[in-house]
This record gives C-alpha cells, structure tokens and sequence, in this order.
C-alpha cells in the first residue's frame, strides 16, 4: 500500500507538471500520514537531510562561483584558451570545451558553467560563422562538465549519501572530467569538418598568448588551491569551499578590480537563491528517501532489480540505463536521494567500486541535464541565445551520443576512475 501511495502521488504530481521537488515532498507527506506518524515528523526528516557540516560546502562554492563570473573570470580564461587553439578551424569550438572544464572547477555546477560562458562564446562563434544552434548545444553539452570535475555539487551530495571521502571523489572525478572534455571536443570538430562556413582567426604570437595566461594565472590556481589543500592535509572540502570564497573576493576586489564593495550584496542575494532551490530540493528528497527506506518500499525495488540479473556486465547496463532515463525527468540531487537507497545495495553486491558508481551516476545525470523534457542546461542555454528548444534539441544529439560513449568506457574501465586516487594513496 505505502509502495502504491508513494509512487503513485509522486508521478501522478509529475504528470500534473509539479517541480519535482515538491512532487517529492508531498510524496513523502502522503506517506508519512498513510504509514501513521504524525505531520510533525516531515519537518523533522527534512532538517535532518540538510543540517550536515559536509553539505556546508554546497552554498560555499555556489558563491566562490557566482564571485568569480562577476569577477571576469570566464572572459580572462577565454581571451586565454582562445589565444591558444582558436587559430585552428573549429578551435573555438574546442576553446568552449576547456573554458568550461576550468569554469566548471571554479563553479561546481552545470546551469553556472553555462550561464557564465554563454554569454560570451555563443556571439563569438556566431561571428565566426558557426551555426547558432550548434555553438548553443556545444555550450550546453559542455556546460555538464561542470558535474564531473571537481569541486562537484553531486559529487559532495553523494558521498554524504555513500558515506564515502568527498575529498576522494574530487580526485577520481579528474580523468572522467577530461576524457568528456576530449569526446565532446573530437564530436564538436567532426561535425564542422565539411563546415566551410566557419572562419579562422589569425595565430596570435607568442607575447598575446603570455598576456592572456598571466591575466588567466589568478583563475587558473584556483582548482590547484582547491585540490591541492585538500590532498595536502590543509584543510577538509568544506573548509575549501570556504577557501575558494575568500580568494574569489580578494582576486575580484584586488586583482582584477571588477568587484565593487557595494555589488556585494547582489552577488550574496544571487547565490543565496541558487542555494536555497538545491537546499529545499535536497529536504524534500531526503524526505522522500526516508519514507521510502523506513517502509522497506527501497528493499523490495532492490530485490526486483536483483531478481532480473545477476551478471554484472547486465546489471551496470540496467543501472546505466535507469539513470539515464531518470536523469531526463529529475536533477542529480533528487535523483541521488531517490536512487540511491535501492541501488547502493546492489553495488556493494556487485563488489563494485562505491568510488567509481559515484562518478558514473554523476557522469549519467551530466548527459541528463542536456536531454529533454527537463535539461537544465538546455533552459538556460536557450535563454542566453534567445533560440527555440526546438531548434537547440535538434543540434544537441551528437553530443550526447558522445557523452554516452564516454559513459560506457568508464563505466566498464572503472579504474580510469580509481587509478589517479590509488595513486596519490588514497582509501577507498
């Protein structure tokens, strides 16, 4: 019954086209009252998912990010990357890949690498005479790098719900971060191979490119204070973010002087919401996920899934798959908290690394934000480049064919994942 009254008001919500936070939330309301507790238990179990020190780490980097666009960072890491590669035909288009692997290292999160480069590198390429819609769909696609390289919002969620280092799964998130960098970029430049209306730009000398990587150092060191303090012992993710805060504030209103003292507030305002709407979502999820393990509803489904196979090559096939097909509908906070209760079992069955499904589950909701009905990145790309969804759709499907791709070969070469933390002697 409580099985039936959960997934029945949670789709049934969805299908009402209810956030999906909120569809959540009331989901577990239901079922806290079908299984007779009190209404006062929902604020309880809410709380409880939130008031982590661990998850402190989320609204941190949320404002280290939202600091650094306001500070000039993507402009100052483009100027650079461009001044680099972009002489060469489709070189701006592999210049909006690395751009967003490096934003993504400051920001954590998809939506804000978009937004943060879209705005510049979509009229660049438009220039350039690359079609607009696919110069959209490559800052999309790429803007989901920013899940997987470090420091990473799902990343800091999952390992509060694995019960793994956060600091490990920064470290593992590395590799897969650049091998998505690569596949996006050879599918990016296999597209424009027979694109004779893309023009290249002249090579800059040698002097353009040492001032566009001096003005690019102070961004560039971030990620390597970020990693590199938490490698050393200096301090836990938590403190970094808090790190990467304080030094996003002293490049912005030292350095490079684009901070005002009186813009402060608007910057606070901005993060303090992105906070809030990842916040309510993770109350209502973790909410719905408490509900869902009390009741024994995550044991029977892990059971169900179990009864199918037992082959391990089927089952990461199963898991890929349901991840994909979740990643399309819910962001990868609501589909941790909703997943990961019925499948963790199953991984540990497997003996496979609780490391590597993290970065492959974040990897799955990655692909996620850029297919439809509820990509994420696609929203907010199509607003930058005032382009129907229609249209962007169309122009995003390599790319998410060479995202699956990257998907599969780290998904059954696990230790692409796990090599670069075993290395640096890390336990997992």
């Amino acid at each position: 019954m409580i099985a039936f009254v959960l997934i029945g008001v949670f789709f049934g919500l969805l299908l009402l086209r209810v956030p999906v936070a909120a569809s959540m939330g009331l989901a577990a309301l239901a079922g806290i009252l079908n299984m007779g507790f009190k209404i006062s238990v929902f604020p309880t179990v809410f709380y409880a998912a939130i008031a982590r020190y661990t998850l402190l780490a989320i609204p941190f980097f949320i404002v280290a990010g939202v600091i650094m666009d306001h500070a000039g960072i993507s402009r100052r890491l483009i100027d650079f990357a461009n001044a680099c590669v972009g002489h060469r035909k489709g070189g701006l288009a592999v210049v909006t890949v690395i751009v967003a692997c490096f934003f993504a290292a400051i920001s954590g999160s998809g939506p804000a690498t978009v937004a943060a480069i879209g705005g510049v590198l979509i009229p660049a390429m438009v220039r350039q005479g690359y079609d607009k819609d696919f110069a959209t769909a490559l800052v999309a696609s790429s803007g989901g790098i920013g899940m997987i390289i470090p420091p990473s919002i799902p990343f800091i969620i999952y390992a509060m719900l694995a019960d793994v280092s956060v600091g490990t799964m920064f470290i593992a998130g590395i590799v897969p971060g650049i091998l998505f960098g690569a596949f996006f970029s050879i599918a990016a430049l296999i597209c424009l191979h027979r694109d004779t209306n893309v023009v290249r730009q002249e090579r800059q000398p040698a002097s353009v490119r040492w001032r566009t990587f001096r003005e690019a150092l102070w961004a560039l060191l971030m990620p390597a204070i970020i990693l590199g303090g938490i490698y050393g012992g200096v301090f836990t993710p938590t403190e970094a973010a808090g790190v990467a805060v304080v030094y996003g504030l002293f490049v912005g209103i030292f350095v490079y002087r684009e901070i005002e003292i009186r813009r402060l507030w608007r910057i606070f305002v901005e993060a303090s919401v992105s906070s809030a709407v990842i916040m309510f979502i993770m109350g209502c999820a973790g909410a719905f996920t408490w509900i869902l393990t009390t009741s024994g509803v995550a044991g029977q489904l892990t059971g169900a899934l179990l009864s199918v196979t037992r082959d391990r090559t089927a089952m990461l096939l199963l898991i890929t798959l349901i991840f994909l097909i979740a990643g399309c509908f819910v962001d990868s906070a609501s589909g941790f908290y909703l997943l990961m209760p019925i499948l963790l079992p199953i991984v540990k069955e497997m003996n496979y690394s609780l490391i590597a499904f993290g970065v492959i589950a974040t990897a799955n909701f990655a692909i996620g934000q850029v297919t439809p009905p509820v990509g994420s990145n696609l929203f907010v790309a199509c607003n930058i480049a005032k382009i129907s969804m229609r249209a962007l759709v169309a122009k995003v499907w390599p790319f998410i064919i060479a995202g699956a791709l990257c998907l599969l070969l780290i998904t059954f070469l696990p230790w692409l994942i796990t090599f670069l933390p075993a290395a640096m002697g890390m336990r997992f």
